[in-house]
């Protein structure tokens, strides 16, 4: 990024932030993200029971249907960024953050009482299309809320674990889902999971976004945002014109970089978390070769996820030690290598299944351990939460969030079942190029912001007699 101005305030005197108050932030977003993306992610693995309650008639397509539902809320992702990105920006993360988890407690809540198609017919579809494109707004400013705050609090040495944090949290959401429908799928005839069984995932999202809420609600703003407000509080009100002529003018280069690492994040993610459970129970199947039980997919997810929450904190840990590029390489080069291969075993019964689901599970560890602490430090602080607002969810829109549809026309408009290793590969390759020109973040400020510690890498002060700190002790003080 030759020639991109230096924001004002850039660099400076190192400041210190409490402790506690970064734990409490940190934990706050990765608790918060648990109810988000559970919220999310439920509806891709109920999607076997979606089938025939909204698309009875539908026949082969019917999970292409489905898939195309889950689809829509991806459509509306850049218009939920492009107005609650830079309102973050304006107002504060935290303000945009608790609206947002409203907006996806709610909506995910109205989908569990949605009536089937054989009550209100098409209504009921048309129904759920909506409030999916109303999940799908509030997403486009939720994550990237989350991940700014956590990297905005995080100190410049520990960015790394601590955005790991996030991703624990999305994990976990995703587990939450995937592992109730795996209950009731196990546990409920098909006729009662169809009746009303399929509704108690959606339902259970109120309680869990309530709580989120109210951890939102309790944080303060984050150390960059303050120095942002006492250093220059008029760039708050910077117009959404004027954001896009920034990054056009000094930041191409961040916005390529930072959307083809959001590619190959995400394509990984969304073929893993949901094309693949449909691959597996319905399109195998229906192709002659050996699939699985809708109850053994969801426990197989359940699996790689958990292996995953294992892993990916000491990953996030270790960028902090090496750097995030070479765990961004290895990510990029393992679906290069191995994408096609993966799909391959997920047709050799359940070893190979559980082999390919691994395969895939550990490229996508590779980027979700790192990339939350590196795409916050492509963008100064006045423009952080509306710029990766706006790539994250233009760039997820367009290649990321439509790949299961895409890949679900693809094979059953050709029959070629190694459509999505041609997905993984073409997202491991974007992904080693912006790896190549990016540079390396770890250990640094952000840009925009002053160097951050926290007080627990502050010195042990000396101690009275009586045990109690001081702040100032005479120097004439005996040891």
């Amino acid at each position: 990024m030759n020639g991109t101005p230096v924001p004002p305030g850039a660099g400076g005197k190192p400041a210190i932030e409490d402790a506690q108050t970064i734990r409490r932030a940190t934990t706050a977003a990765a608790l918060s993200n648990i109810a988000t993306w559970y919220d999310f992610g439920t509806y891709s693995y109920i999607a076997l029971a979606l089938d025939r309650v909204f698309f009875p008639d539908a026949g082969e397509w019917a999970p292409v249907f489905t898939l195309g539902t889950f689809a829509a809320a991806f459509v509306v992702r850049p218009l939920g960024g492009i107005i609650l990105g830079p309102l973050g920006d304006r107002f504060g993360r935290t303000r945009v953050l608790s609206a947002t988890i409203f907006l996806m407690t709610l909506a995910t809540a109205l989908l569990g009482l949605v009536p089937s198609y054989g009550a209100i017919g098409i209504a009921a579809p048309l129904i759920v299309l909506f409030i999916r494109m109303l999940q799908g707004f509030s997403v486009g400013g939720e994550y990237i809320g989350a991940l700014t705050l956590v990297a905005e609090y995080a100190p410049d040495r520990r960015r790394g674990s601590l955005g790991s944090l996030l991703e624990f949290g999305t994990l976990i959401g995703y587990m939450l889902g995937a592992g109730l429908t795996s209950i009731l799928v196990a546990a409920l005839p098909e006729d009662e999971l169809l009746a009303w069984g399929w509704r108690l995932p959606f339902m259970l999202a109120l309680p869990l976004g309530l709580t989120g809420l109210y951890l939102r609600m309790d944080l303060e703003e984050t150390p960059a945002f303050r120095q942002q407000m006492e250093r220059s509080p008029a760039m708050t009100t910077m117009a959404l014109r004027r954001v896009f002529q920034i990054l056009a003018k000094h930041y191409r280069s961040a916005v390529l970089i930072a959307g083809g690492l959001i590619v190959a994040w995400n394509v990984t993610n969304y073929v893993l978390t949901n094309y693949v459970p449909t691959y597996l129970t319905t399109t195998l199947p229906g192709h002659g070769e050996s699939g699985t039980s809708g109850a053994m997919s969801a426990t197989l997810q359940v699996a790689v996820m958990l292996a995953m929450l294992i892993a990916i904190v000491f990953v996030g840990k270790l960028s902090d030690r090496i750097g995030r590029k070479p765990i961004l390489l290895t990510g990029s080069a393992s679906l290069i290598l191995f994408g096609l291969p993966s799909v391959w075993l997920l047709r050799a019964g359940l070893p190979g299944q559980v082999a390919g689901l691994m395969i895939m599970g550990f490229a996508l560890l590779c980027f979700a351990a790192v990339t939350p602490s590196t795409l916050p430090t492509l963008f100064p602080t006045f423009i952080r939460y509306g710029s990766l607002a706006i790539i994250f969810n233009v760039f997820v829109s367009a290649f990321a969030g439509t790949a299961p549809t895409v890949i679900g026309v693809a094979v059953t408009t050709t029959g070629n079942l190694d459509w999505p290793g041609y997905y993984l590969i073409g997202a491991g390759a974007v992904g080693l190029a912006s790896t190549l020109f990016l540079k390396e973040p770890a250990g640094r400020p952000l840009t925009g912001a002053a160097p951050l510690s926290s007080s627990a890498d502050l010195p042990t002060p000396p101690l009275s007699d009586d045990g109690v700190p001081m702040e100032n002790p005479p120097k004439d003080r005996p040891e």
